[in-house]
Parts: C-alpha cells; structure tokens; sequence
C-alpha cells in the first residue's frame, strides 16, 4: 500500500471514530432539545478538523504501528487532548458554556478507539504470529536500555535469526522481574547454569558502557559455555548513528585487552595542526596510518605522506582523500636512510610538525640484522630529524617503544639510541624534539595476534615463548592519539610515557583468541616454545632513574632520562661496516645501557 492509500484509510476511520465517539458522548450526557442539534453539529465539525490538523502535526498517519510504543501512545493523546480542548473552546463562545462531562466520554472513547485501533495490530502480531522453528534461543546480558532495545528490535522481527529467552543483569532488583515478558534469570555468575538450563545457544552482551574490565569479566563467564557470544556496538557509535543497537559483532580481543581510552585535549591539539602542514614518516605503517586519520580529523590544510612501501601509501592516500576530501593530500615515496633526499623533501613542504613513526620493529629479525636495525631506527631517524630543524619544523615527534627501556635486544637499543638523537637535537636546535614511548600495539604488523590467528586458522598449535612472559598492550587508535598529545604538550627534550595499565600474560591472550575463535584448548592446543634471542620476560616503559610520579596530563607521564656524548653514537655508525653482527650488537647495547664508558654523561 503507498504512502498516500495508507494516510486516506486511516483518515477515514479516524473520522468514523471521531463522530462516533462524540455522538456517542452526546448521547449519553447531553440535554436534549434544539439546542443539542446545534451544538453537537458545531462540536463534531470542530472535534473532526481539530483531529485531522493535529494527526498531521504530530505524524501520527506517518508511524508505523507495529512497532508502536510509548512515544506513540504520547502522540495520540497529544492529539485528542488538543482536539477536545479546541472543541471545549468553542462550546464556551458559542454556547457561553462547556457539557465537560459530555466531552470527557468523548476524550475516553476517542483515546481507546483511536490507540486501539493502532494497537490492534501489534497485538495480533505479538500473541498470534508465531516464531519459527529454527530460530535460535538468545540469553541477553543486560536488562537495562540497552538489553530492552536489542529484545524489542528481536521481538518484532519474525524473520529474526535469534529470538530473546532470558535476561541477565547484576542487578538484584531485577531479579525475578520480567522485561517484554522475558525473564531476568540471574547475575553474570549465574550465566553458565542459565545457558544449560535454556539450552541457550547465542548470547548478546547489550551494555555498551561496560569498562574494559566489565567486558573480560563477563566474557569469561560466557566462555565457560559453548554458545557464541556477540556485542552490541560501542555507546560512541550508537551515539553518533554509526550503527543501530542491532548491528550485533563478534567480541575482538581488543574489546577484552584494550584500555580505557585516554580523554584528548583537542583544543590544544587543534592548535597544533588545524590548517597547518603536517608531515608523517612511515606513514603507510599500522600506526603512521593511524596518526595520518587522527591528524586529518583535526583539519590541517596539507599532510604529507612519506613511506618506502607504495602499495601502503596508496592505501592511505586514497582513504584520506575519499574521507577528507578538503584536505591537501601530498604523497613522498622515499627511505628515510637517503638522507638528501629527506632534506629535499622537508624543504619543498616546510611542516609546521613531523611524526616520525617509520622504524624497524621486529626483534627476532633486527638480532639477525643488526646493521639494518641501525641504518632505519638510527640513521634514518637522525636523517628526519637534522632535516627538520633545518627546515624549521615547530614539533617534532618521534614513535618509541618500551624496548628501548634497559634494552636486551638491538630493536630496543637502536631504539634507544634514536631518542639519545631526539633529545640532542632538542640542544642544538629551535625545533621542540620529544619521544613518545608504548607498549605492544593490538592489531600492528609487528603484534603477535596475527601470527596467533593465523596459527589457529591452521588448526594450531599457538605456539608461545614463556607461560610467564607478560606485555603492555594498547589499541592502535589509542596508541596514534598519544602521539598527538604529546605533540601538543612538548616543550622540547621530554619523552612521554602513557601509564598502560596492568601488563597482560602473553598465554592468556593466546587462550582469549582461542576462545574468541570459538575453539577450546583441547581442540587448538598451546606450546611453549622457549625464549628467542633478544626477549624479556617483561617490558617497562620507564627504568627506574627515569619516573617522575606526578602525570603532566591524564594517564601521561614524562620520562627523565639522561643526557650523553652523542659522538659516540655517530661513532657506531661510521664503524658500521667495520664491526661483525656480534660486535655491533654489543656495542649498541653497551650504549643503550650506558655501559660505554666513553658516553660521558652529561644530564
């Protein structure tokens, strides 16, 4: 039926119950004589065209009835509640008085007639349109607006794949209680027993503001059983209309590792880049791409991508510009080891900042490529760096790592020794050098998830170094937000930490993503397969010379580390092709830890 064959039908039988309930009214209270003629004629046209202008005021022929509810309840009584006041009004002028019990029969009867003829089918449809067969029985956790949103939505789609058997919430006052005739069967202790006793196939976590530490606690109870377990989309995205309550998605490991994020200070940040130029090394990189999206968000006038791979910079570039279509989109294939052409690069577009994210970052490969290690984490980063303060760049911002804390690998102390070049340039020049140091970046090229996914895909075994071993993890988002705060708040020489929470045991995040996978260990089993060369049992993000206690801004501390004779890192690469991988090795780990003597400490 159109639109227009729809808003007559249901006109006309709102007419029919308007005269009706208003004969009806009269007939029953009204006097009689010939004045009753003359003012029940008077009050029907009134009450019929007050009716009509007010169902199309408020839209009441343009809703969907079979999802009625209360907002449509709300319309209809706006609707008579004006009609009769009108009609009230005009008994008073015409008759100089008002038969109120007369309209009061007329508002009731115009309320039921009209609401129940609304209803009318969604109740039909609710008692007597049965649900199929092969839908699958649904424990919801969450009664609150979120559980009652995703079992309505579920409700009134018969052709649902899951169909709403019981509610979960923590809350004792629900408990016993029903919620759209569903059950509220217990506490998220509770959710194992409840999924046996319901043969409960599929459950739905609907409190999109559960903290991290919620989620986990919550999913490890669902774990325990062999339905498959889906989330609501995130409060942020159901806000803003990304996506609707029902949009229902696996859980990711990110979900159950990832930390609380960390609140930005977008005005300053704003200061920094809206409608400047920016520059971003590596920035076809797991996360240079990620600080490429968050800068555009903030609408600089121009950003650079500079990368070695084309394929990635192709990517970004291409997604920038679908997204930002405002913003100047510049792409630079280049290494940063070519040093003149870094220098040509830097001054053809002046950036107002740099983030340098480009770096070797894989362990187990830079200790079987020492001189590799060097030339990109080392030689490239000086390169970046000497080129912007010659071009006078205001910030410069490079990617660090928890690595470089007490080094035990050439990844770490090339890493290291880059900052040692950050913080010396910061001396020597105009431009504002910082470092930005994290831990383990959930989703990186260099992350061990991948390697696990792909590890279970193949049926396993998920092989881990230690059972002991633990990390730090962030989101990628989370991680790329960081490095533009800490732009915003550099004065020069700092290297900012952000406080990462509890550190996670690499084993567990093997058995989450078995379980997430929807295997159990028997089926995908663990190995441990020993520690390689280079790996700690444990990352830190500061020694313990290096803490300052008070953070400069929330979850963000700043690092003091010491100042050295920066020779002697130049010193490494000019004897670089001279020195074995073992003798390079040392040497770079020797002045990572400051066991050099000729380092000279001088800060």
């Amino acid at each position: 039926m159109s639109l227009k064959s729809r808003v007559f039908y249901l006109a006309l039988l709102d007419s029919f119950i308007v005269m009706f309930s208003i004969f009806l009214g009269y007939l029953i209270l009204a006097p009689t004589g010939s004045l009753l003629t003359t003012v029940l004629i008077v009050s029907s046209i009134t009450l019929l065209v007050s009716h009509h202008f007010f169902a199309n005021r408020y839209k009441i022929y343009n809703r969907v009835w079979q999802y009625a509810s209360m907002g449509e309840l709300a319309a209809i009584f706006k609707v008579v509640t004006f009609s009769i006041l009108i009609t009230a009004v005009l008994q008073l002028v015409f008759n100089q008085s008002i038969f109120f019990r007369t309209l009061m029969i007329t508002w009731m009867l115009h309320i039921l007639l009209i609401g129940g003829s609304r209803f009318s089918w969604r109740l039909y449809r609710d008692t007597y349109i049965k649900r199929r067969e092969d839908q699958i029985p649904t424990l919801i956790i969450g009664a609150g607006s979120g559980g009652t949103m995703v079992a309505r939505q579920l409700l009134q789609n018969p052709d649902a794949e899951l169909t709403p058997v019981a509610f979960i919430d923590d809350d004792q006052r629900k408990q016993g209680l029903e919620i759209l005739g569903i059950p509220v069967l217990g506490t998220s202790a509770s959710i194992e027993q409840v999924v046996k006793q319901n043969r409960i196939n599929h459950i739905i976590i609907a409190i999109p503001s559960l903290s991290k530490k919620e989620l986990n606690d919550i999913f490890m109870e669902c774990s325990k059983t062999k339905a498959r377990t889906q989330i609501i989309p995130k409060l942020e995205d159901l806000m803003v209309g990304k996506v609707s309550v029902n949009s229902f998605r696996d859980v990711e490991v990110e979900d159950l590792l990832g930390r609380e994020p960390v609140e930005l200070d977008t005005e300053k940040i704003g200061q920094k880049l809206t409608g400047k130029t920016i520059l971003v090394t590596g920035a076809g990189g797991s996360i240079g791409s990620e600080v490429c999206r968050q800068v555009c968000s903030f609408g600089p006038e121009t950003i650079v991508l500079l990368g070695h791979g084309e394929n990635s910079i192709y990517s970004i570039e291409l997604e920038l510009k679908k997204r930002y279509p405002n913003i100047q989109v510049e792409t630079e294939i280049a290494d940063v080891q070519d040093r003149e052409k870094i220098f040509v690069i830097m001054e053809k577009y002046k950036p107002h900042v740099v983030y340098h994210a480009a770096a070797h970052k894989h362990v187990p490969l830079m200790e079987r490529n020492p001189e590799e290690a060097v030339k990109n984490n080392v030689v490239g980063t000086r390169n970046v760096a000497e080129a912007a303060s010659s071009a006078s760049v205001g910030t410069f911002v490079m990617v660090s790592t928890d690595k470089a804390v007490n080094p035990t690998n050439v990844m770490g102390a090339t890493k290291r020794i880059a900052e040692m070049i950050v913080q010396h340039m910061d001396i020597v020049s105009d431009t504002k050098f910082v470092a930005v140091r994290f831990g383990n970046v959930l989703g990186s090229r260099g992350s061990v998830i991948p390697l696990f996914k792909k590890q279970i895909q193949e049926g396993g075994p998920v092989t881990v170094t230690h059972s002991d071993m633990v990390r730090y993890f962030m989101t990628i988002p989370e991680a790329s937000r960081l490095v533009l705060q800490a732009g915003a708040l550099a004065r020069g020489g700092e290297v900012f930490v952000l406080d990462m929470g509890e550190p996670v045991k690499i084993v567990d995040l093997a058995r989450n993503l078995i379980r997430l996978s929807g295997y159990t260990e028997e089926e995908i089993p663990i190995v441990f397969t020993g520690m390689r060369p280079g790996e700690k049992m444990f990352e830190e993000l500061l020694g313990a010379d290096e803490v300052h206690p008070e953070q400069i801004y929330p979850k963000i501390y700043i690092g003091k580390t010491p100042l050295v004779d920066i020779n002697v890192c130049h010193d490494v690469v000019r004897d670089l092709d001279n020195l074995s991988k073992e003798e390079l090795r040392k040497q770079l780990l020797d002045i990572a830890n400051f066991r050099n003597k000729k380092l000279q400490i001088v800060g």
